[in-house]
């Protein structure tokens, strides 16, 4: 598989018009009780891109989006790429405080609320005096332009001009604003619908939010690639999920925290009928042994892994269209990017040895906005980024990931990767999800676990740790397990690693 580099003059919103006017009465989007055609959501864009450009909006400003997925919130991204200016696409549901400090951050001219959608965007625009307006067949509403806002160059090149700013979900610190480029989003999204052969006859559930990049460019900019159509959902819900592929859906990508709660009415008696379903694909946090096997039973089809990070916009290595695969990998590396994996001295190790990934490619982000030195921390001169992960790579190129570089504990001098244990504990069937972290005890380190205890199932520590002493060498088995009824996790489901950090340190 080969992938071209989008055009230099390349927008996101090409994606649209790239269809027309043959696909104008295609589906592109199902939200609630109405369908999108591709022409009637072209003409939706055009509209919304020139009352933006009348509010104020100009080349090189940023458009701070809160919202949720909705027909809405994907407008604003592509009426910001038409004007270029940058989309800022953040979740709703985050807090004011959290809100506020990307707002003080980005510096944006205007700020846009999809509050038909969402009552906690509605709450964050009524905080900032936004008004309500529906054009073109949506709802939204947006503040006033602020004059002292100053925009940013703008760069007729598709690998220079920034289409959008993602900031991380902060789960080991505070979160940095990632800047993707139109030729970021433009590769790895044609790298994602060409992995599937994503087409005008599918029909692809879009529950991941688009304020993380892996909603916004595995699955939504990915679909347009294609001409296929995008079920929206606002909120993620297993049981609409259950009607939704009833009816037809061909894809479904997760994170592992949906397929629990849809395991969890599967398990409990409801049936799972998915007469077209094709494609299931895992992604956003680590994927363990048991929950794979749970999932692939259920559906009768193989769950495609894969690994990315924001920094990557997203995608750094997938596993090939519905291939089974008995172990844990990720897959390979897409084409068209450069992979090494080395060792403190950032010297390359030997096959199959565990080392840091670095990576470089046409997915490599441009950098963090406003923070050029923690740019150079992981973003050398000559574009390798480095990814923080460790992993190691097996003889036919699969790689494997073992835990974050940082997150990797040392337990009376040996090596001990939290994935590993995790995925000991994840195989019983007590544990929902885990997350196991070090503390630092005496020049030591102890493996501390937290496990989510499922409520059907009894819980027994004795038996859980005799469960994992019989599959751990005894240096990586936890000192403590400790029981909670649900894991610190992020909006994308994504575990909370330095919550549960902070919780350690205060035992």
């Amino acid at each position: 598989m080969t992938i071209d580099l989008p055009a230099p003059a390349f927008r996101i919103h090409d994606l649209i018009s790239m269809h027309l006017p043959r696909l104008a009465d295609h589906p592109i989007f199902i939200e609630e009780a109405r369908t999108w055609t591709y022409g009637e959501f072209q003409a939706t864009l055009t509209a919304l891109a020139a009352f933006l450009r009348e509010a104020g909006l100009q080349p090189g400003d940023r458009l701070m989006i809160v919202g949720e997925n909705s027909v809405a919130q994907t407008a604003a991204i592509m009426a910001a790429s038409t004007l270029d200016a940058w989309a800022v696409i953040v979740n709703a549901r985050l807090s004011p405080s959290e809100i506020a400090a990307i707002q003080d951050h980005c510096d944006p001219r205007l700020m846009f609320f999809t509050h038909a959608v969402s009552d906690d965007a509605r709450e964050h625009g009524t905080a900032r005096g936004a008004t309500g307006h529906h054009i073109a067949g949506i709802d939204f509403s947006c503040t006033l332009a602020r004059a002292e806002a100053i925009a940013e160059p703008v760069c007729a090149d598709s690998r220079e001009q920034v289409a959008a700013l993602i900031y991380t979900t902060g789960t080991t610190g505070n979160p940095k604003a990632v800047m993707l480029t139109h030729s970021n989003l433009g590769f790895t999204s044609a790298t994602s619908r060409a992995s599937r052969n994503t087409g005008e006859n599918d029909v692809i559930y879009a529950a991941l939010p688009m304020s993380h990049v892996y909603g916004l460019t595995t699955v939504v900019l990915s679909a347009l690639w294609g001409g296929a159509t995008l079920h929206l959902v606002a909120r993620f819900d297993a049981r609409h999920l259950l009607r939704a592929l009833a009816d037809g859906l061909t894809f479904f990508m997760g994170v592992p925290a949906m397929y629990l709660r849809l395991l969890a009415l599967h398990e409990a008696g409801e049936t799972v009928v998915a007469p077209r379903l094709r494609f299931v694909h895992c992604g956003g946090a680590p994927l363990d042994a048991a929950l794979k096997n749970r999932v692939e039973a259920m559906f009768n089809l193989p769950i495609n892994n894969g690994y990315g990070m924001t920094e990557a916009s997203p995608t750094i290595t997938v596993v090939p269209y519905n291939q089974r695969c008995d172990d844990m990998t990720v897959g390979y590396a897409i084409p068209g990017m450069e992979t090494r994996v080395v060792d403190e001295q950032r010297r390359i190790v030997p096959q199959g040895e565990v080392g840091e990934l670095q990576i470089r490619g046409p997915n490599v982000m441009k950098g963090y906005y406003k923070a050029p030195e923690q740019t150079a921390a992981v973003l050398s001169p000559d574009g390798w980024l480095s990814t923080n992960d460790l992993v190691r790579q097996a003889p036919d190129g699969a790689f494997y990931v073992m835990g974050r570089l940082k997150d990797l504990i040392i337990r009376s001098g040996f090596n001990v990767y939290p994935s590993e244990v995790e995925a000991a504990l994840n195989a019983h069937p007590s544990v929902v999800q885990s997350c196991v972290v070090g503390r630092p005890v005496d020049s030591d380190e102890q493996v501390i676990a937290y496990v989510e205890v499922d409520p059907q199932v009894k819980f027994d520590a004795a038996a859980l740790s005799a469960f994992v002493a019989e599959r751990l060498a005894p240096y990586k088995r936890p000192q403590m397990i400790v029981p909670v009824e649900r894991l610190p996790a992020a909006q994308s489901g994504k575990i909370l690693k330095k919550a549960v950090q902070e919780m350690a340190a205060r035992l």
